[in-house]
């Protein structure tokens, strides 16, 4: 089933979010234990972030990442220039590979767009073999994720039919702490462990910050894009003088937290 995020222009991305995915990969990676040698599967590998990061952390034998959006794939095709990473288009709940395929199949910020996320986390599990590990890591949205909260905030208070996708990306089960965690568990696979993974959001001034958005790539863009003029406007300023906070125009940093899970694909018997 299609992602609900929108992904159609993957420079924007890049601005949007997949310059804060590069510190996150190798902390993901870390956390995941990846170790040389092995075969490791990238679901939902968007502009490469994670895939391209695997072979700079570990002598790994082979990376697969795969994407639903085509934009993201291209792009992260024509950056590839190593001959043991294949990307390629992919349904996440229909994944185009045998049983026990990889050693470790990892998920960076790409199951809470995934509405059927059971059948996604299933098909991790069956594509890993026996005794490998299934991992993901996706935002912890409501309290972990001020650079974002800041928008929507500001957005219900202008525009109330904002609040219920405000509350879809704030309330999400697998965004709270604990929520991958009980999905591993309950779709089997053993030794679960949950860590928080900080990292930074480090912008240079307001435009670093609202360019993205106002380009229209990802969850806040999307967003954006559905207002009218005047609402764009309004909702420009306001963020402006909440990023601002009564000073010059500048850096600033927010702190952003994903929250981790790793887990065992158990052994026959």
């Amino acid at each position: 089933m299609p992602s609900t995020f929108n992904a159609s222009h993957a420079e924007a991305y890049e601005q949007a979010m997949g310059r804060w995915s590069r510190r996150l990969a190798p902390k993901l990676i870390e956390f995941a234990a990846v170790a040389d040698a092995e075969h490791v599967l990238d679901v939902g590998c968007g502009t490469g972030s994670l895939t391209f990061a695997l072979p700079r952390a570990a002598n790994i034998a082979a990376v697969t990442g795969i994407d639903f959006a085509q934009p993201y794939v291209d792009f992260a095709r024509a950056r590839n220039t190593d001959a043991r990473i294949a990307i390629q288009h992919a349904d996440a709940c229909a994944l185009p590979f045998d049983d026990a395929t990889f050693d470790r199949a990892i998920a960076m910020l790409s199951l809470h767009f995934i509405p059927e996320v059971d059948r996604a986390v299933n098909e991790m599990r069956r594509v890993v073999r026996p005794g490998g590990i299934v991992a993901a890591a996706v935002w912890d949205s409501f309290g972990g994720m001020p650079a974002h909260r800041m928008f929507w905030d500001i957005a219900g208070m202008l525009d109330p039919d904002s609040i219920v996708q405000r509350a879809r990306m704030y309330f999400n089960p697998i965004n709270q702490p604990g929520g991958l965690g009980s999905l591993w568990r309950r779709l089997g696979l053993r030794d679960v462990t949950e860590t928080p993974l900080l990292v930074r959001f480090d912008y240079s001034n307001f435009a670093d910050y609202w360019d993205p958005i106002a380009a229209g790539e990802a969850t806040l863009g999307q967003y954006h894009a559905r207002l009218d003029q005047a609402a764009r406007d309004a909702l420009r300023d306001r963020v402006r003088a909440a990023f601002q906070s009564g000073a010059a125009d500048g850096p600033r940093s927010f702190v952003a937290v994903a929250l981790a899970c790793r887990g065992v694909v158990p052994l026959p018997g």
